[in-house]
């Protein structure tokens, strides 16, 4: 509840507590992306594609360099979140609307450079998904 711009401890606990579940579900999201990083790696460096495919190896090596990029990024948003995390306790001691809005305005900038790190991840996992759909080897026909 506010009253003239100050608020109750309650209402500082509830916005605190919906803050920290909104980047516990970007979190979640970053660490699926790890598992998909590692996954789209494994499958780059693994002998299934057609060896005839041209430019193959210099489009696998520059897919290589845009997922080590992504994995930077994706680790820089991490820490972000984890240090407006740490600095959410902050946020209690906020007695006016002022003192909140500098914690806002630094969720909302957190949250959208996550979400752009995922959806750039999102792009790039199609990118590679369309390219290696078909150059995969073929497996012979059973006679």
């Amino acid at each position: 509840m506010v009253t003239n711009n100050i608020f109750t401890k309650a209402d500082q606990s509830k916005k605190i507590e919906e803050l920290h579940t909104d980047f516990v579900q970007l979190k979640s999201h970053l660490y699926l992306m790890q598992d998909e990083l590692t996954f789209i790696e494994h499958l780059l460096n693994s002998y299934i594609f057609e060896p005839n495919t041209p430019n193959l190896f210099e489009r696998l090596q520059d897919y290589q360099t845009r997922l080590k990029k992504a994995n930077v990024n994706r680790e820089k948003v991490c820490q972000l979140i984890t240090q407006h995390e740490k600095d959410l306790g902050g946020m209690i001691q906020c007695t006016d609307v002022a003192c909140d809005n500098a914690y806002y305005q630094k969720h909302e900038k957190t949250k959208a450079e996550t979400v752009s790190c995922l959806e750039n991840f999102q792009n790039l996992k199609s990118e590679i998904f369309e390219y290696a759909g078909g150059i995969l080897k073929r497996r012979k026909p059973i006679k």
